[in-house]
């Protein structure tokens, strides 16, 4: 680490709308397991509004409102007055950019995907977030990643500072989306996933690396890591995945 170098720590977690392993739904214990990292900037993903399913709660508020952040949240999927999709939570200052749905493939779609573009300030420095969560499939996941990775979202040629693109990709190393994603970008968690390093799913026994943190620009990785407490391992059927990005100033 730089001294003197701002360092911005950022979570992505999908909640599998706070419903745990248990069975329970709880999203006081969502955000209780992102409290145990302290992160400056939160991408959540599969986050439930006003569903019936989970009892009506504005899970995006209440996990903000426990957290002491404010958040932005975009439903990917809305059905009457019940909504569901993705949040970035953060104590930071913080703008909404865009938030709109991607573009899914033409035959046998699945679930519709979205995103959330912000700006958030890190002592002095424009820091740009994309949140998002893939589809399941590879035909869906090609024209999704074109969509993001093209100039209305992570590939704006008006964004010439450091961003940061995450959440759940269902992607693993090795795969299509995430080589074409690694062609522009750096993954946060360069390590390989030998003995389960880095993999996020499934939350009790994980073994795959479905989520993650990629970034472009004058950025550093000092630190990542998964959180795999047993509360984490409990609260959702994902774990976080973390890292600290450290501004090369």
């Amino acid at each position: 680490m730089t001294p003197g170098s701002p360092v911005v720590r950022i979570l992505s977690y999908n909640v599998h709308s706070c419903i745990g392993t248990d069975g329970q739904l709880a999203p006081e214990r969502i955000a209780a397991v992102i409290a145990e990292s302290a992160p400056d900037i939160v991408l959540l993903q599969e986050v439930d509004v006003g569903r019936l399913r989970t009892g009506g709660l504005d899970q995006a508020h209440q996990i903000a409102e426990a957290l002491a952040m404010q958040r932005h949240f975009h439903p990917a999927l809305s059905l009457a007055e019940e909504h569901y999709g993705d949040a970035v939570l953060t104590r930071l200052p913080m703008t909404l950019v865009k938030a709109g749905a991607l573009t899914g493939p033409r035959r046998l779609a699945g679930e519709p995907r979205g995103a959330l573009r912000v700006s958030v300030e890190v002592e002095g420095h424009a820091l740009t977030v994309v949140n998002t969560h893939l589809g399941l499939l590879p035909h869906e996941q090609a024209p999704q990643i074109r969509d993001l990775l093209g100039p209305f979202w992570a590939g704006d040629p008006a964004l010439v500072g450091p961003v940061v693109l995450g959440g759940d990709f269902n992607a693993f190393p090795g795969t299509p989306s995430f080589r074409r994603i690694a062609q522009g970008w750096t993954n946060a968690y360069r390590r390989k996933p030998a003995g389960g390093r880095g993999a996020t799913f499934p939350s009790l026994r994980p073994w795959l690396r479905l989520d993650h943190l990629w970034f472009r620009g004058p950025l550093r990785v000092s630190d990542a890591f998964v959180v795999a407490s047993p509360l984490a391992r409990r609260a959702s059927d994902h774990l976080p995945l973390v890292a600290d990005f450290e501004f090369a100033v």
